[in-house]
């Protein structure tokens, strides 16, 4: 994001005040639910990456597949850079959108080789959040969704990923303004929160949003906050 922005969009970035859910009150009904929340690792860095793109319009099943079949194909990124794009679309058929993907991993690839001179990205551990986030989205075809998961999953930051979850829970509970967009909702999310309380908040909007706050149908009578929930007039 650039250091100097502009006072309506300061204002538009900021988190609603008098929040109708606080945070506390989240961790307080959804905790019991969901939790215990611990942090370990699924993937090093890159190959988060890597997996992240897979999933782009697709199940985390699909994209398991498709990373698995091109890991076991194709055996290190190193290879798969100088591979023929034609052999990595086949490899991660299974992710959709094989043919688009094949491109934009290979070209993500080729540009982490040669801004850093070699394929690894735990070196953004020693990043500040920001720095880290702007070194990520300045890839092909990343954006702060992609930025976020790589950020809170495997490198330890404090990042919040908005996917359609997040976003769609977030806004019913009102913790970011109406109208707000998924890439905004990063911004205005971690304003609110702490940076310790990022990853678990994350596990457990998301959780709730799989499990009872549903796009079609909301599981409202099973909800522990449907009596704050300021949406919950419109989804009853």
């Amino acid at each position: 994001m650039p250091s100097r922005i502009s006072a309506a969009r300061r204002r538009k970035l900021a988190p609603p005040r008098n929040l109708p859910v606080p945070v506390d009150l989240i961790f307080e009904k959804l905790l019991p639910l969901y939790g215990p929340i611990e942090w370990r690792p699924r993937y090093n860095a890159l190959d988060e990456l890597i997996f992240t793109v897979l999933t782009q319009h697709t199940s985390d099943l699909n994209a398991e597949r498709a990373f698995d079949e091109l890991r076991r194909r194709i055996t290190s990124w190193e290879k798969v850079l100088e591979a023929d794009v034609l052999d990595i679309a086949d490899a991660i058929q299974h992710g959709g959108l094989a043919n688009q993907k094949s491109v934009r991993i290979q070209k993500i690839l080729g540009e982490i080789q040669e801004r850093h001179g070699q394929l690894e990205l735990e070196f953004l551990k020693d990043f500040d959040v920001e720095d880290a986030r702007t070194w990520l989205t300045e890839l092909s075809g990343v954006g702060p969704k992609t930025a976020a998961v790589v950020m809170a999953f495997a490198l330890g930051m404090p990042a919040i990923p908005v996917d359609t979850h997040i976003h769609r829970v977030s806004g019913r509970l009102g913790l970011i303004r109406k109208g707000t967009t998924a890439d905004d909702a990063h911004v205005m999310l971690e304003k609110l929160i702490d940076p310790d309380d990022r990853f678990p908040l994350h596990v457990l909007l998301i959780t709730h949003g799989r499990q009872i706050c549903k796009a079609r149908r909301p599981l409202c009578a099973d909800c522990p906050l449907v009596e704050r929930c300021p949406s919950k007039d419109t989804l009853i």
